[in-house]
């Protein structure tokens, strides 16, 4: 589906999506704060530099209204094989992660998480909505609108101004 597909939602927080141990978490939740969406994956060429550099950026910014909202997916060449809780394992303890890893999502085709759909819908990548790889980016201002877009090979800290502008601008 390309980003011309239909989306009711007005808002990242009008979505409700699993947590790592499968419990209903309402992204209304973060309101107010200036969220980066990442589909992520322990066993990819890009996973050291992305949870050093997301880690990172979230003990930077997150006393300033700054969150990280970590979705698993074993869609590209099945490089997250465990269970979502494996892969919060993994991060947490391996990367330090101190942000949400949330259930793992398929991020395109048809069983495409409905959160996936609206970030595909509201801003596509430079071929179209499909999300190309594992570490794609979203920044999404406070009131749950998407800003922009971020390859895989953009490092978390390469965006850090993008970031900061967001938090400074809302």
């Amino acid at each position: 589906m390309g980003a011309s597909q239909s989306v009711s939602q007005k808002s990242l927080h009008d979505f409700t999506v699993k947590d790592a141990r499968g419990k209903d978490v309402d992204l209304g939740i973060y309101k107010g704060k200036v969220l980066l969406v990442v589909n992520i994956a322990s066993k990819c060429g890009f996973t050291d530099s992305n949870y050093t550099q997301l880690a990172e950026l979230h003990n930077r910014y997150r006393d300033k209204g700054f969150e990280i909202l970590a979705f698993p997916c074993n869609q590209f060449l099945k490089q997250e094989p465990g269970t979502s809780q494996d892969a919060q394992e993994f991060a947490c303890t391996r990367y330090k992660a101190e942000y949400p890893i949330f259930g793992k999502v398929r991020v395109n085709g048809p069983d495409t998480a409905p959160v996936y759909k609206f970030l595909k819908a509201k801003k596509s990548g430079l071929w179209g909505a499909r999300i190309k790889w594992n570490f794609t980016k979203f920044l999404v201002d406070r009131e749950g609108h998407v800003m922009e877009r971020f390859s895989t090979t953009t490092p978390p800290l390469a965006i850090e101004n993008d970031i900061k502008k967001a938090l400074r601008e809302s």
